[in-house]
């Protein structure tokens, strides 16, 4: 390429050491990315279902891009912490960002006073979809959603609950407390920053019931009942009523959420600078979830499989934002 942008005469001397040290630090051709070890950074704790989803990928997203994937966590501040992480990395495609996007990175930008905005991150892809769950300890005597809010109201501070720190599950909960009329102060809430805590304090019945998301709860299933799916319609998976039906009794009603969203991501500045390798993980990502070992394998964990593409998941997220800004307060 100097050749277009050197006069066509001999170069010697000083001018020829130029020429290496340019050549040097040029940016690496499409052709030899990558050619070392690329990052994956959870935003959650070990167990979680990101965490699970990652870890799941990583070998075969290693297989496809011929050099290895290492899986590092980073929670903390309901992903904030990691998203920071990954805006402070060189924006060379050598960290990727592995996560539940939806909605705990709208949720940090909405309510966690973070310094960054959905436009500076780039969604490669959105493999896995999830409906959120309401369901108590099977030891709780809680067999319904009205009895549990009504025991929530009728006696302060007695029950408690886990959810994941901004999560669709949490911001359900706060939904449910307010259109019920009941104070926020009378559940004692405790937040985690990952489900697989979350669950586990359920299960082990540190707290009488959880809002999670449903297939991330297969593996702790008798330990539970299930109280109500945050959808419209009933699932095969769980024996629960969809949330509104579950609150008739009680005459209200809430906005069905939108459940979770996981995947990966890269900063929006690296699409920038290099589209060629942005395709190269594209289709790396696209490739993997098109193997039948792979598919065998998430199905065999429980964990979503799907493809839909840069396109599709960058939409996904700017509208899962537009919904959540607008119950954005009852998390602060």
């Amino acid at each position: 390429m100097f050749d277009q942008l050197l006069p066509k005469t001999l170069i010697t001397g000083a001018a020829s050491a130029m020429l290496v040290s340019l050549a040097m630090t040029a940016p690496v051709a499409a052709d030899d990315y990558p050619d070392r070890p690329i990052d994956l950074v959870v935003g959650f704790g070990t167990g979680g279902s990101a965490d699970r989803m990652t870890r799941a990928m990583s070998t075969h997203l290693a297989e496809e891009l011929g050099v290895p994937v290492r899986v590092t966590n980073r929670p903390g501040a309901g992903t904030q912490v990691s998203a920071n992480y990954i805006l402070s990395r060189p924006d060379d495609g050598y960290t990727i960002y592995a996560s539940t996007f939806a909605p705990y990175l709208t949720n940090t930008i909405l309510n966690g006073g973070a310094q960054y905005d959905i436009e500076d991150f780039s969604f490669l892809n959105f493999q896995w979809f999830d409906l959120d769950l309401i369901a108590a300890n099977k030891d709780s005597g809680f067999e319904d959603l009205p009895s549990l809010l009504e025991e929530i109201r009728d006696n302060p501070g007695q029950v408690r609950g886990s959810v994941v720190q901004g999560s669709a599950g949490h911001l359900m909960i706060r939904m449910l407390l307010d259109q019920a009329g009941i104070p926020q102060q009378n559940l004692n809430l405790v937040t985690y920053n990952s489900g697989g805590e979350a669950r586990s304090a359920v299960a082990g019945g540190q707290v009488h019931f959880t809002s999670i998301s449903a297939q991330g709860s297969e593996g702790i299933r008798e330990f539970l009942t299930p109280l109500a799916i945050v959808n419209d319609e009933r699932i095969d998976q769980w024996d629960a009523p969809p949330i509104n039906e579950a609150l008739e009794p009680m005459d209200i009603e809430v906005t069905v959420l939108q459940g979770s969203m996981r995947g990966f991501a890269v900063t929006s500045e690296f699409e920038r600078q290099y589209p060629e390798r942005y395709e190269v993980l594209s289709d790396a990502v696209k490739n993997a979830l098109a193997r039948k070992d792979l598919q065998e394998q998430l199905e065999a964990s429980d964990i979503g499989g799907v493809w839909v593409g840069p396109e599709r998941s960058n939409e996904l997220m700017l509208s899962n934002y537009q919904v959540f800004e607008q119950y954005a307060h009852l998390l602060k």
